[in-house]
């Protein structure tokens, strides 16, 4: 059986279930999916978040997570992936980001999903807003998630 990778930005909320199902339905090559699913938080710190605005460069943003799927698919043996990001205004509760992987055994997609998931907090063409009682801000980077993310370049 052929590797199935999806990919999508979106504003609409995602379920994860039925990704789930949509990613395994008829595979018996299936014996691990790993599922990492991104939720807004309402606070930061000891900040009250109202609100993330998330925005994208259509074209390039699909166009790089792609390439790291592919990436994900030659160093693990994966039968598949998925990737849904939304993008627009979304409130503490509602889903953001949601990564499946797929393979035959767990190692290979817990692994896998780690490496997606750093690439996407750390270098996916996304930018963040906050709104918050203060006012609005734009997300820095953070150290840590660079971090975790330089783990998958070191030999």
């Amino acid at each position: 059986m052929t590797a199935l990778v999806t990919i999508r930005i979106q504003q609409a909320d995602f379920d994860i279930a039925e990704e789930i199902v949509t990613l395994t339905k008829g595979r018996t090559d299936v014996g691990a999916v790993v599922s990492f699913s991104g939720i807004c938080r309402g606070s930061e710190g000891s900040e009250t978040i109202a609100a993330l605005t998330l925005e994208h460069y259509p074209g390039m943003a699909e166009a790089e997570i792609a390439r790291h799927a592919e990436t994900a698919m030659s160093r693990w043996p994966l039968t598949g992936l998925t990737v849904v990001h939304r993008v627009g205004r979304i409130v503490p509760g509602e889903n953001i980001v949601l990564v499946l992987t797929a393979s035959q055994h767990r190692q290979a997609a817990f692994q896998a999903a780690e490496f997606l998931m750093d690439y996407l907090k750390t270098n996916a063409p996304f930018w963040k807003r906050e709104e918050s009682a203060a006012g609005t801000s734009w997300v820095e980077a953070r150290n840590n998630d660079d971090a975790a993310a330089a783990r998958w370049t070191k030999s």
